[in-house]
């Protein structure tokens, strides 16, 4: 299924940005998403994590030069260090919450670049989009097997 998954959200993905001229986070983000969309803690911190990295991104971007693959991998960075902060600080508060962490490493990171560049709402509104077709389609052509 993992894989069925990735393939149909990186066709969906890029039909999407083919045809309405916008990233639903990246190609890869949609397919987590749909993968993890029955985890909506998992979803909602990821998503935390990435507007974090954005917030951090703006703060910093008032000393440092960041554009093209600066700005890439300080964005990837702070996604990991937020990723990494909420991965050893949650379960203290919340030990019998096994979900209540991100999606991957490097996820919220990838959406945090694309949130930079294209704008928050056009953004979420092909995550949502493609992550929920994705998991519809999966979901119908494996009730179909």
């Amino acid at each position: 299924m993992v894989v069925l998954t990735i393939v149909v959200g990186l066709v969906l993905a890029l039909l999407f940005s083919e045809y309405f001229r916008l990233y639903p986070g990246g190609f890869i983000v949609p397919v987590y998403f749909a993968y993890y969309l029955d985890q909506p803690a998992r979803l909602a911190l990821t998503l935390v994590a990435a507007f974090l990295s954005v917030l951090c991104y703006h703060l910093l971007e008032r000393w440092l030069i960041l554009f093209g693959r600066r700005r890439f991998v300080l964005v990837i960075l702070l996604g990991l260090f937020w990723s990494l902060l909420f991965f050893g600080l949650l379960p203290q508060f919340f030990p019998g919450e096994a979900g209540l962490r991100t999606i991957g490493w490097v996820i919220p990171g990838i959406l945090a670049n694309n949130l930079l560049k294209q704008k928050i709402w056009p953004t979420l509104a092909g995550l949502i989009i493609v992550a929920t077709l994705t998991y519809v389609f999966v979901h119908l052509l494996f009730l179909v097997r």
